[in-house]
């Protein structure tokens, strides 16, 4: 029967086997239960029901089902004998989307790819155990796995369903240990959307002895969870100029906003403030007006920088902010323009601006109908909307003609891969390219180069889609 510990104004419950052996373990905290239990405390968790009573694999299928079938809201299950950082487990029970997932680990260092997972887009797409294989098997699944309020059902269906199997022998000779492998296998093989919370250099470990744990447990010493928690709120894939001019020095700025309370949404204002203000600089038209300017819009895009590296710091996404801070990146790209247009002065120029504006419409329609094509085809499994370096992982990309096989090579190499980043013109070279040529030369070098530059972009990513998609 399980032991349960309730906490008011969250809907994360948890499931913790306290099954096997290996969780009574010792730590400098007590047991490895203890210790998970104390990790508990400090996260978003409405209740933790430890299942203590050992009755096999099919008794503990049954008491995860019968927690599915009476709970409302999230639940994430997890084995005692489990070795983590905090900060691992906050990736799933502190992510606001409270959706179903699992904690995987990429790093082929760590050991042999066991229970082994494929990963593609973020998603959990083929899960393993001892008794299930994966093909191309790219990560390893490191026995945290939340199931989300919608799929409640879906896990207690699949948990009766595997303890039926594991009751009559049909699973081989599979443990209670592998409780949480088999409900990720049942999950993924169903059809249900796992996200996958990637560890990056975190650990978490399940151990079976009390050389590993100690060992685990060194291995945790080792890593600054704080620095990495403000690595990871910088984005990994981002453009060039952000990566190199403006991430190297804004990530300093998270901590400060945090103290200060600042929400993401309020650093978007605010960078929405700057661009106004480069753009009434803009609009005076002298040389040192328009290098107040293109300081100000370079300022502007470092805080539409941080208000993403705030957000993932905090783990606090909204769709108001993902929404706010996508229409503010257009409302500050239009209002310099503006500005440029009227400082210059002339009917020619409010073409040119116009015709820039019209540019950029056009190439994110072309993005987010793209985006949604490639979401539609990834349900039906079509390959090319799989991400780009699953592509390059597959036989038939090593033999690629033409602008996708020119796209697939570039990607190989770092210097070309940047170098394809900053020939797309993202946002980061888009406000580089406006606030230098404005400061330097005038309003209309700089819209001349937005159209050209933007011209090129266009053309290069329209031919890698049509490419890609006609595969």
């Amino acid at each position: 029967m399980p032991d349960s510990l309730t906490r008011e104004g969250t809907t994360t419950s948890v499931v913790l086997l306290a099954t096997t052996p290996a969780c009574r373990l010792s730590c400098a905290d007590g047991t490895l239960l203890d210790r998970l239990s104390d990790q508990l405390t400090v996260l978003p968790v409405r209740d933790v029901q430890v299942v203590t009573a050992g009755g096999g694999l099919g008794a503990d299928l049954r008491g995860v089902a019968k927690i599915a079938r009476v709970s409302a809201g999230t639940i994430v299950v997890l084995p005692a004998d489990l070795v983590a950082h905090t900060e691992a487990l906050a990736l799933l029970l502190e992510h606001p989307a409270r959706d179903t997932g699992a904690l995987v680990s990429h790093d082929a260092a760590a050991g042999p790819m066991r229970p082994p997972v494929r990963v593609e887009a973020g998603r959990v797409v083929a899960a393993g155990s001892s008794f299930h294989t994966v093909p191309e098997a790219n990560a390893t699944f490191r026995g945290v796995l939340q199931a989300g309020e919608a799929d409640l059902a879906s896990l207690a269906d699949i948990a009766e369903e595997l303890a039926e199997l594991a009751d009559t022998g049909k699973l081989g000779p599979v443990t209670a240990v592998e409780t949480i492998d088999l409900l990720l296998v049942g999950l993924v093989r169903s059809g249900v959307r796992v996200r996958a919370a990637s560890l990056g250099p975190l650990h978490a470990d399940r151990v079976t002895g009390q050389n590993a744990a100690d060992s685990a447990l060194t291995r945790l010493a080792e890593i600054d969870e704080a620095r990495v928690r403000l690595d990871t709120a910088v984005k990994e894939d981002d453009g060039f100029f952000a990566t190199f001019f403006v991430s190297t020095w804004s990530r300093h700025l998270i901590r400060p906003a945090v103290r200060l309370k600042l929400t993401p949404n309020t650093v978007t204002g605010v960078s929405i403030g700057l661009a106004a203000l480069a753009a009434v600089w803009f609009s005076a038209g002298t040389q040192p007006a328009r290098v107040a300017g293109g300081v100000l819009f370079v300022l502007s895009f470092a805080l539409d920088c941080l208000d993403g590296q705030l957000a993932r710091y905090t783990r606090a996404f909204s769709p108001l902010g993902a929404w706010a801070d996508g229409m503010a990146d257009r409302l500050k790209e239009y209002l310099v323009y503006a500005g440029l247009a009227f400082g210059y002065g002339g009917t020619e120029i409010w073409y040119l601006a116009a015709a820039a504006m019209i540019a950029q419409v056009v190439r994110h329609a072309l993005d987010y109908s793209y985006a949604g094509a490639v979401a539609d085809a990834g349900r039906v499994g079509a390959l090319w909307a799989r991400p780009a370096r699953s592509l390059l992982e597959s036989a038939d990309a090593r033999h690629a003609h033409g602008v996708l096989g020119f796209a697939q090579r570039m990607e190989r190499d770092s210097v070309a891969r940047w170098f394809k980043k900053i020939i797309v013109l993202p946002i980061g070279e888009r406000t580089a390219l406006v606030a230098v040529t404005a400061a330097v030369w005038n309003a209309r070098v700089a819209f001349l180069s937005l159209l050209v530059w933007g011209g090129i972009a266009a053309l290069y990513q329209l031919a890698g889609r049509v490419a890609r998609s006609a595969r």
